[in-house]
């Protein structure tokens, strides 16, 4: 039944409604796999859309860029009131939904969605099957995320009116299809818990979102039909029968209110995983624990929405304890800093409906201040009760799948305007942190780096409306890394009164993705650190708690004894570390993987001799002496590929990948399909590779992507490739040697 609810109803079901009939929940899929056009019926169901309308409006795509290119990039947030036909004059269900992005470019929106969901429509193309991402996606919400999982095979209808397949051959394709969904969950799901999926308890359903028509078990046995009515159908043309006696929705409905948790539910086994820093018996602990909303106040900024035309900033986040009213004032975690919500409400797609409240187990959106999503917040008062707000309860970093690799430059058109470029740059940042950038001081230009070309190119025209800005081309990122401890290097200060001795060495894999992660981070002190280095890492606690500084993949430790004077130059060497770790010895690429340890050191006493340059130079010589005797290597991004293609024509794909350095790791059968899986440079994916695979199969291939990590490139390459990147900017055509470090070398005599 459609009830269109005006928002006085809203609100007091969003405040006062039972848990019990609350969902949170993201939709999941592969780009093209079919989410927005699914998310329709959804939104028809609860009366926001004509039943005409659904499948073919995209509601959810509100964005210019996203109905221009036809892709979802930002992730949509909706509440929608349902009533479930099943259960006739109950209350009625209030779903929070996420319509996420499928491309790899936006795979940051999905994370960022998952953190404030309990569980995941995953939806999966019934002709395509198990894609890149995919796999991706049932990482992020099973593994990463703790959302529990109901799966929508999506696009039945090209089984049946495409391939023709008989029906015997499309139950075989829904089985593989869950058979390699399930395979993953199993590996990911919490520890006592089974999130695998069956059609037989109606965990899954079938259907076309474009013709509008689904199924689950329950509504087969429900109508006392088999599957083979919908192939009966389709054979006398009769689709719009199929579309209102087995509408989509309906489905989707009855699994969600089925098997998807609660707020309370999931609340019970999801925040041990995701807040750091609670005692589960103290009050905030137990309220965390059964999201009650009398409890303390505890919330997360989940995604920062910046209106592509106004650039007003709204919120959007969940709590997870206490209420938050309109009016309060909120202490954030991370930054430090106290705001006051000067609007408070929930989203319908790009409007905010107010709310004097929005308590525990639910999403909200507010105005007020811009922070960087992914921020943790408490109420003032309660962190007032904090001496060192470094002990604070927080949420853990929001992990992505993907590394910054590809980079641009931006200039401002009016050199005057480079301070104002900055700050839009860094606000749009703010709302999507899988990208970084600098300021390149010896060019005057801001470097932007990103997960593809995509994502830049769709971040500088944002910022290209409020800043007028020349945008270069597209230029991998490498990684500067060492593979072996160097030996220490004695270095000295210009004025020669300051000495440092210093080596680096290879950075174990965990600790530098927890670094990457912001599992560890600068905010920490050094006893958390070492805790956390000792019980994930394997590290002996005493070095840990040595750390003077995490940065992008990299550690600076102190190892050494009883100095004097040595927090005079702390901040000087931290700022001089950060700078060599964003510009390496080879190339000026970035430095990851690095641990340096500094063993002694030598402070003058006279503080006029221990200025910033003077103590930076003696950082950056000893550094760079010990990375360049560390058997360093460049490191390239690798993209880890997969290629669906008729059989018959996989050799053509071979022969692509293996012209583009590719390398074949498995090839595997997929009834009419051969699925070719590898791995790829990401600097081969900007030479139009994906023109390729459809050139070589007739444009019958399915093509998709993923970060995989970096590696070495060939030895034969290297130095090519190091000459080639200090060339573009402007650095000498010599492999670098030290020589330029020489005189920093402190000799006795």
């Amino acid at each position: 039944m459609v009830k269109v609810r005006n928002p006085k109803e809203i609100e007091e079901m969003v405040i006062n409604g039972s848990y019990e009939q609350k969902r949170i929940f993201s939709i999941v899929a592969h780009i093209d796999h079919g989410k927005t056009t699914t998310s329709d019926f959804l939104l028809q169901r609860a009366g926001l859309m004509r039943p005409e309308d659904a499948g073919a409006m995209q509601a959810m795509d509100s964005d210019a860029e996203e109905q221009a290119r036809g892709i979802t990039i930002f992730t949509s947030v909706v509440l929608l009131a349902f009533d479930d036909p099943r259960k006739k004059g109950e209350d009625s269900y209030i779903f929070q939904i996420n319509d996420t992005p499928g491309h790899l470019s936006f795979t940051g929106e999905v994370s960022r969605a998952l953190r404030s969901s309990d569980g995941a429509i995953l939806l999966v193309d019934a002709l395509e099957g198990m894609m890149t991402q995919t796999e991706t996606n049932i990482r992020l919400s099973v593994g990463n995320e703790i959302c529990k999982p109901v799966v929508y095979i999506n696009k039945v209808d090209r089984l049946i009116s495409e391939l023709r397949l008989e029906p015997k051959e499309v139950y075989e394709r829904v089985d593989q299809i869950i058979n390699d969904v399930n395979n993953l969950i199993r590996e990911l799901q919490p520890e006592g818990k089974d999130w695998t999926v069956t059609f037989a308890k109606s965990q899954v359903a079938l259907g076309s979102a474009k013709h509008g028509w689904g199924f689950t078990m329950e509504i087969l046995k429900e109508r006392n039909i088999a599957p083979t009515f919908v192939f009966e159908k389709y054979n006398e043309g009769d689709i719009e029968y199929l579309r209102k006696n087995l509408p989509l929705d309906d489905s989707l409905l009855r699994m969600v209110i089925d098997h998807l948790p609660n707020p309370v539910e999931a609340s019970q086994y999801r925040v041990k995983r995701l807040v750091s820093n609670v005692d589960f018996e103290s009050d905030l602990g137990k309220a965390l624990l059964t999201s009650d909303p009398k409890g303390p106040l505890m919330g997360m900024i989940a995604k920062v929405f910046i209106d592509p035309k106004s650039f007003r900033p709204t919120l959007i986040g969940r709590i997870f304890s206490g209420t938050l009213h309109q009016g309060d004032t909120i202490y954030l975690v991370n930054r430090r800093e106290s705001f006051k919500v000067k609007r408070l409400g929930v989203m319908e797609i790009t409007d905010l409906l107010d709310m004097s409240e929005v308590p525990a187990g639910n999403l909200f959106a507010l105005f007020g201040f811009i922070c960087p999503s992914g921020e943790s917040f408490v109420s003032k008062e309660y962190a007032m009760t904090f001496e060192d707000k470094s002990e604070l309860p927080r949420f853990e970093s929001i992990k992505y799948s993907c590394e910054p690799v590809v980079s641009r430059s931006i200039t401002p058109e009016d050199p005057q305007d480079l301070a104002k470029l900055g700050d839009v740059t860094s606000k749009w940042l703010m709302a999507d942190n899988t990208a970084k950038f600098s300021l390149n001081k010896e060019s005057g230009e801001y470097i932007l780096s990103g997960i593809d070309p995509l994502q830049i190119e769709i971040i500088t025209k944002r910022i290209n409306r409020q800043v007028a800005i020349k945008v270069g081309e597209p230029i991998i990122v490498y990684r500067e890394m060492v593979t072996k401890r160097s030996q220490s290097y004695h270095t000295k200060s210009s004025n020669g009164h300051n000495k440092l001795i210093l080596y680096v060495e290879p950075l174990d894999k965990i600790a530098t993705q927890m670094i990457l992660d912001g599992e560890l981070n600068e905010l920490m002190d050094a006893k958390s650190m070492g805790k956390l280095l000792r019980e994930k890492a394997g590290w002996d606690a005493k070095e840990g708690r040595k750390t003077w500084d995490v940065f992008e993949g990299n550690i600076l430790l102190d190892g050494s004894r009883g100095l004097q004077r040595l927090d005079r130059i702390k901040s000087y060497v931290i700022g001089a570390w950060r700078e060599w770790c964003a510009n390496g010895p080879f190339a000026k690429e970035p430095v990851m993987g690095v641990k340096a340890v500094f063993t002694d050191a030598s402070v003058h006493v006279d503080p006029a001799h221990t200025g910033y340059s003077e103590i930076a130079t003696m950082t950056t010589a000893a550094l760079s002496l010990s990375f360049l005797a560390g058997a360093p290597k460049l490191f390239e991004p690798i993209q880890k590929v997969s290629i669906k293609t008729p059989n018959g024509s996989e050799g053509g794909v071979i022969k692509v990948l293996t012209q583009h350095r590719g390398i074949i790791e498995d090839i595997i059968p997929d009834g009419a399909y051969m699925r070719v899986n590898g791995k790829l440079p990401a600097e081969e994916m900007s030479k139009g590779i994906a023109d390729d695979f459809r050139g070589a199969t007739q444009g019958r291939a399915f093509f998709g992507y993923e970060f995989e990590g970096f590696e070495p490139i060939p030895k034969a390459l290297m130095e090519k490739y190091i000459l080639e990147i200090r060339v573009r900017k402007g650095m000498s055509k010599n492999m670098p040697d030290g020589s330029n470090y020489q005189r920093f070398i402190y000799s006795r005599t």
